[in-house]
C-alpha cells in the first residue's frame, strides 16, 4: 500500500483516502518515521475498510461521456453570459458589491470567494439546473459578508433561499457525476 506523508505545522496526525484511492497521512513536522508507521499500523482496519469503499465505488459508477474541447468552450462562454448576469441581480437584492469574476474549469469546486471580493465559478454549472446555479452564486456572495460556514453565514443563505438545503443536497449527488465529465475520473 502506497503512503504518501504531508508533514505541516498541526498537532495531530490524521488520514484521508482520496477519490484515487490515495492513502495520505498528514502529519506535524516533528513526526518521527516510527510514530507515522505506528499511526498507520493502529489504523490499518480503518484504511483497508476505506480503500474497499473507495473501489467499490469506482466500480459502481455508471460510465459518463468525456466533454470534447469545443463542448468546455461552449460551457464556459454560456458561464461568461449567464453567471454574471445572476450575481448582479442577487448581488442588487442582498445589498452587496464584489469585485471581479471569473470563469473557470475546476475539479473539485463550484465556486469561491476571495478576501478581495472577487468571485469564482465552474464553467460545469452550465449543466446544473438555473435553480442550482442561483445557489452557489448566493452561497459565494454570502462569503461577502461571512468568510466561513458559521451558522451566521447559512442564516444569510436562508434568507435569500429558504431551500437552500435541498440545492446543496442535489449538488451534493449530482455534482461528482458532473465533474466526471470532465475529467472521466
Amino acid at each position: 500500500m502506497d503512503i504518501r506523508v504531508i508533514k505541516s505545522g498541526r498537532r495531530t496526525f490524521s488520514l484521508e483516502i482520496t477519490k484515487k484511492g490515495e492513502v495520505v497521512v498528514r502529519a506535524p513536522f516533528a513526526a518521527k518515521e516510527e510514530d507515522i508507521r505506528r499511526f498507520v499500523s493502529d489504523k490499518r482496519s480503518w484504511i483497508q475498510k476505506h480503500l474497499e469503499i473507495a473501489e467499490q465505488r469506482k466500480r459502481e459508477a455508471p460510465p459518463v461521456s468525456l466533454l470534447s474541447r469545443q463542448e468546455m468552450d461552449e460551457l464556459f462562454q454560456e458561464a461568461l453570459d449567464v453567471l454574471p448576469q445572476k450575481v448582479r441581480v442577487f448581488a442588487r437584492k442582498m445589498g452587496l458589491s464584489y469585485g471581479r469574476i471569473t470563469i473557470r474549469n475546476q475539479k473539485t469546486r463550484w465556486g469561491s470567494c476571495s478576501q478581495k471580493g472577487n468571485l469564482n465559478f465552474n464553467c460545469l454549472l452550465m449543466l446544473t439546473p438555473p435553480e442550482i446555479q442561483d445557489y452557489v452564486v448566493v452561497h459565494e456572495l454570502c462569503h461577502l459578508k461571512e468568510m466561513n460556514h458559521s451558522e451566521r453565514f447559512w442564516n444569510e443563505v436562508g434568507k435569500v433561499l429558504p431551500d437552500y438545503r435541498q440545492r446543496e443536497k442535489w449538488l451534493k449527488e449530482n455534482g461528482p457525476q458532473l465533474i466526471r465529465r470532465m475529467t472521466g475520473e
